[in-house]
């Protein structure tokens, strides 16, 4: 493949890429919607802005954080959990816009996953520097939903493990537009960010946004 054709304007690949049973990437899967997209994102955060929480350890996250849908998720030094309202605003989160959520339910139908029904959307904005550890996603109320995750902006890598943190990880290049849904035997498996590389994209800037969409379900 001529790798010069990823950095020509018009390019806009379209593949499916396996990584492990239940969990695949579609590459390019959201380029289509990507203006959009950064535009409700925008909005969601005039209404409710970014923050960096911290851990319940004490420690600050890098990565800056907002929600949208019926509960959100948070973290404190009361711990990690998802909640109908803004700690810091006591208010409800915004809505989830319409075209999030058919872009969360085509993507999971696309991966084997079908009548996904998104009622959290957790965006991570990340600049340079910024990373997210190796983690499980374990505070729904049960598993049997997918996770689905949008990328946008700045490329990141994206380490995929297994079901210790110990774990062998995959290293997992992805670029704007890129989704990536994980369910089924490989829905508890590690996952993070590797630390974002400085760079500039035509529309973030410096900046990468991740929409990560969850069933959170009644613990909420």
């Amino acid at each position: 493949m001529n790798l010069d054709l990823f950095d020509h304007p018009d390019f806009h690949p379209h593949w499916r890429e396996e990584l492990a049973p239940g969990a695949v990437v579609l590459r390019g899967g959201a380029l289509k919607d990507d203006t959009a997209l950064l535009a409700e994102i925008n909005r969601i955060a005039g209404l409710v802005p970014f923050q960096y929480r911290a851990t319940p350890g004490g420690y600050a996250m890098s990565v800056a954080m907002t929600n949208c849908g019926d509960v959100g998720w948070v973290t404190d030094r009361q711990g990690y959990r998802y909640q109908a309202t803004s700690p810091e605003n006591q208010q409800p989160w915004p809505a989830m816009p319409a075209l999030f959520r058919s872009l969360a339910v085509d993507a999971a139908d696309q991966a084997g996953f079908p009548d996904f029904q998104p009622d959290a959307c957790l965006i991570n904005r990340y600049q340079p520097g910024a990373k997210m550890s190796l983690h499980q996603d374990k505070d729904e109320h049960d598993f049997a939903a997918p996770i689905v995750s949008v990328s946008l902006g700045l490329p990141a890598i994206f380490q995929f493990g297994g079901m210790e943190r110990s774990d062998k990880t995959q290293r997992v290049a992805l670029t704007h537009g890129d989704i990536v849904v994980w369910g089924g035997p490989s829905r508890l498996r590690y996952h993070g960010i590797l630390p974002l590389k400085a760079g500039e994209h035509p529309l973030t800037g410096q900046y990468r946004f991740n929409l990560t969409f969850r069933t959170a379900g009644s613990q909420a």
